[in-house]
């Protein structure tokens, strides 16, 4: 039993780094939000799920035929992890705004700073910033599958 418990302490737990902690490199993440590989299967749920991500309300993805109404505002996703590198695709999900400063696509894992128009229309502000729109393992599980979407 006392080995168990020395095994669990010894071993390095995985940080997950917070949407204020992500480092930028040109748009680009190169480290994991978790220290946990993302899981491709979960990622292509994601990706599919009107109530999570929502990617295919702008996205279009041949990989994924049975979805429903397929967006065509931003670019198709077949063949994305051609086009992206890993760390490319984690700020683009994380915060797309700092490799396309016009896209309308949501920054996933960022708490503030956000644009909110009923705050205009109602003039009652948040009271306080919002949470991410994903977890650090929803945006690795996204990237993992989006890293599958090869020629």
């Amino acid at each position: 039993m006392l080995g168990a418990v020395a095994a669990c302490l010894a071993a390095p737990a995985a940080a997950e780094i917070t949407p204020t902690e992500v480092r930028f490199d040109n748009g680009a993440v190169a480290q994991s939000l978790t220290g946990v590989p993302g899981d491709p299967a979960a990622g292509a749920k994601l990706l599919s799920s009107r109530a999570d991500a929502n990617c295919v309300a702008c996205h279009m993805i041949a990989a994924q035929p049975d979805v429903a109404f397929q967006g065509d505002v931003g670019p198709a996703l077949d063949d994305v992890a051609s086009r992206y590198s890993e760390a490319q695709l984690r700020g683009i999900v994380a915060n797309s705004k700092l490799t396309f400063a016009g896209s309308v696509m949501p920054s996933f894992y960022k708490v503030g700073g956000h644009v909110r128009p009923g705050d205009g229309f109602t003039g009652n502000p948040a009271p306080a910033d919002l949470g991410p729109i994903l977890s650090a393992q929803q945006v690795e599980d996204l990237v993992a599958y989006l890293l599958t979407l090869k020629p």
